[in-house]
């Protein structure tokens, strides 16, 4: 380890076995000599997105496994070559069996070590000083690669879930107890659950918001980067636990887009998910616009600035259209307000983060206005346009919520329409507000028609969604 680690050159050792013996409890030690060689090989694709192995690497490698074990004691150039065969993460074979005994058992193992196997991970990517961007999205694809399979397969979500912010490392609980319910069920598990602190349980649930965030339609390469986000956040948590210097991270985020495509969605999870790791204290989001910092006369912008900062500390504040504080004339107090959140951004750091949101070309203009906004936003999240059948599926997940059934004719109406808005979109197109705006539209046409029975509808007609529901 590099001299200025902290703990003792066990540490990475005690953190494998906490996770590993965690998952032995709950599934029994047969899977032991598979998972050495497989973490492994996952060690090696997770160094490889770093840009070179070190001595770091090489000890890393040699204090992991349990001491009576066969292993090998590696030399630079040997695990370099390995670094370099590796390729794409491919699931083992021991987990897709290890998911299908979930299924047909009806327990979770295969949940717990995508857990454990998580937490090794983090802890493998935090033994350098050059944690990259690249190796946090190497662990949401690994992550990702085994929850789909637990997904295909049936195995059913743990219950309590478990909290993958909740790292385990040897100077903390064990894994089996701080989540025995989850991992192993039984008495000890309620009675230490029932010695978790209010505050703990007052936390926005982390797999909860994951949930949520899958549950949107598309956005696929927005859910991969808070995903990656996120693991970086943790392996910087983790460096700072073992002492390791920490590069500048900027929590702040510039999201590009047009209206309606999640921007205030995602940016609400993704407040949720950085209390929840411990990056914010609440995790509450607080949306504002130009209206809501700007006021009429000069000292009176700065003081509703601060306000607005004032309500959102500890959590997230979103500044719809921000642009527009950018965008005003010479003697204009947009600037004033953009001074006053750049000074917060800066006062408070540890407990405030600010995402600014907008239309991408205006978006780039606004963060090329400043020095100070071009140093304090430096990543950027792009939100694409609903296509014809993403605004079908957000449509039909609409009338699934409210109640209402589409006939065939009605649904193959809407699948057209929908084609249409987006074949034929313009700078107007609203993507899910357009979506809103002709469900209200229906929900009204289908009034008037229900209205103009001569005998009251019975229930299945109060569902039912004709064409000429459906405008044209």
């Amino acid at each position: 380890m590099p001299s200025n680690w902290k703990r003792s050159p066990e540490e990475l050792h005690k953190t494998y076995i906490a996770n590993t013996e965690a998952f032995y409890k709950a599934a029994g030690r047969g899977l032991a000599g598979d998972l050495d060689r497989f973490v492994t090989d996952c060690a090696c694709q997770l160094w490889s997105r770093s840009g070179g192995v070190t001595q770091d690497h090489v000890n890393a490698i040699n204090q992991l496994y349990s001491k009576g074990t066969v292993t090998p004691k590696w030399l630079l150039w040997e695990l370099t070559g390995r670094v370099c065969e590796n390729g794409e993460f491919l699931p083992p074979l021991f987990f897709w069996t290890l998911a299908e005994n979930d299924r047909l058992r009806g327990t979770d193992y295969s949940r717990v070590f995508i857990r454990m196997l998580t937490n090794i991970l983090l802890t493998l990517a935090a033994v350098d000083d050059d944690v990259t961007f690249a190796e946090a999205e190497y662990i949401t694809e690994v992550g990702d690669k085994l929850n789909a399979i637990c997904d295909s397969s049936g195995v059913k979500p743990s219950k309590p879930a478990l909290k993958a912010a909740d790292y385990v490392t040897s100077s903390e609980p064990a894994f089996t107890d701080k989540h025995p319910v989850s991992a192993l069920g039984g008495a000890q598990g309620a009675k230490s659950a029932s010695k978790a602190p209010e505050q703990a349980r007052e936390k926005p649930d982390y797999d909860a918001l994951m949930a949520q965030l899958e549950e949107l339609v598309g956005l696929d390469d927005i859910k991969k980067d808070v995903k990656s986000l996120v693991n970086l956040i943790k392996v910087r948590k983790l460096r700072q636990e073992a002492g390791l210097p920490c590069p500048d991270l900027s929590l702040h985020l510039v999201f590009l887009g047009n209206p309606g495509t999640g921007k205030t969605t995602v940016a609400r999870i993704l407040a949720g998910l950085y209390a929840a790791i411990g990056v914010l204290s609440k995790g509450q989001l607080v949306e504002v616009d130009r209206g809501g910092l700007v006021a009429g006369y000069v000292g009176q912008t700065a003081l509703k600035t601060q306000e607005v900062i004032q309500s959102a500390m500890g959590g997230v504040l979103f500044i719809d259209e921000a642009y527009a504080l950018t965008t005003g004339a010479e003697n204009d107090f947009g600037q004033e307000a953009v001074d006053t959140i750049l000074k917060a951004m800066e006062d408070h750091r540890d407990d405030l983060v600010v995402i600014v949101a907008g239309y991408t070309n205006l978006m780039t203009d606004f963060i090329n206005s400043n020095p100070g906004l071009q140093s304090r936003f430096n990543k950027y999240f792009y939100f694409e346009d609903y296509d014809g059948d993403q605004l079908m599926q957000i449509f039909t997940g609409r009338c699934a919520k409210n109640g209402y059934v589409l006939t065939g004719e009605a649904e193959a109406k809407a699948k057209q329409y929908f084609s249409d808005l987006y074949a034929n979109r313009d700078g107007n197109f609203g993507n899910a507000r357009d979506v809103r705006n002709v469900f209200e539209d229906m929900v009204v046409r289908q009034a008037d028609r229900l209205s103009a029975l001569e005998t009251p509808p019975d229930k299945d007609a109060l569902m039912a969604i004709t064409p000429d529901d459906f405008p044209s």
